[in-house]
C-alpha cells in the first residue's frame, strides 16, 4: 500500500522545520515507549508541546509520521558511520570504528531497536529499506576492499548482512540491554573474529575430525 507523501509538507522555514523536528523527535520517543497500536497523534503533539491541528500541517496520518521516524533514524545512523570512518585508511579500522558509531548511535537513540522492529508490521516496505539502504552502502565498501585485496573475496551482499547482524546483536546485548561502558573488549572480540576466524589459529583450515563433535552434540549444546 502506497503511503501519502510527506514531501509537499517538508516546511521551508526555520521554524517550520524546528517544529517538524520536534514532531519527528516526539514520535521516536513515544513510539518506542507505548508503541504503534497504543500511541495516538494526541500524544505525539502534546510530547512535542504543539497543538493537535499543527501536526496535520507537517504529517497527513500516523503511519506517515512513523515511516518518516523510520527513514530518518535510518539516514541519520548511516551518516554518522560514515563519518566516524572517513579517516580510515583500512577495511578493518572501518569495520571496528563503524561498530563504535552504532553503539554510540543506540546509546543515544534508545528506542532505535523497538521502533524498527516494529516496522515489520507498520509498514514492511519502510522496514525492508531500512536495511536495504544500509547494506547497500555496506556492499560497496566491502566490494571495493575485496578488490583492493583486503577482504576475502565472496558474496559481498550476503557479508555485509553477517556483520550488520553481528552489529545488531552487540548493540542490543551491551547498549541497550545492560550499558557497558567497557566496550573495546566486546570490539576487541568482534575484530578478532573479523581477523581471524573461528578456528584456534591461522593454520586450522579444515576442522579436525578427531575433535569433532555429531551434529547431535552440537544442537544438545544450543539448547
Amino acid at each position: 500500500m502506497n503511503r501519502p507523501s510527506t514531501s509537499e509538507r517538508v516546511p521551508v522555514t526555520p521554524r517550520g522545520q524546528r517544529t517538524r523536528q520536534k514532531l519527528l523527535k516526539a514520535a521516536e520517543a513515544v513510539f518506542g515507549d507505548k508503541g504503534y497500536e497504543r500511541a495516538s497523534i494526541a500524544d505525539l503533539t502534546r510530547k512535542a508541546s504543539v497543538a493537535l491541528g499543527t501536526f496535520y500541517v507537517y504529517f497527513p496520518d500516523k503511519q506517515s509520521i512513523f515511516v518518516e521516524v523510520v527513514d530518518e533514524l535510518g539516514a541519520r545512523l548511516r551518516r554518522l558511520i560514515a563519518e566516524s570512518t572517513v579517516a580510515c585508511t583500512t577495511r578493518l579500522e572501518v569495520e571496528r570504528e563503524g561498530l563504535r558509531a552504532f553503539f554510540q548511535f543506540v546509546r543515544q537513540h534508545p528506542n532505535l531497536y523497538r521502533v524498527v522492529r516494529q516496522a515489520e508490521f507498520v509498514d514492511a516496505d519502510c522496514y525492508r529499506r531500512y536495511y536495504d539502504r544500509f547494506a547497500k552502502g555496506y556492499v560497496r565498501g566491502l566490494t571495493l576492499a575485496m578488490e583492493a585485496g583486503e577482504v576475502r573475496r565472496m558474496d559481498p551482499e550476503a557479508l555485509a548482512y553477517c556483520l550488520m547482524g553481528i552489529g545488531d546483536f552487540l548493540g542490543m546485548r551491551w547498549v541497550l540491554w545492560e550499558e557497558d561502558m567497557g566496550l573495546e573488549r566486546v570490539l576487541d572480540t568482534a575484530m578478532t573474529l573479523l581477523t581471524h576466524g573461528l578456528p584456534p589459529d591461522a593454520t586450522a583450515a579444515a576442522p579436525n575430525k578427531s575433535n569433532e563433535k555429531p551434529t547431535s552434540d552440537y544442537m544438545k549444546d544450543m539448547k
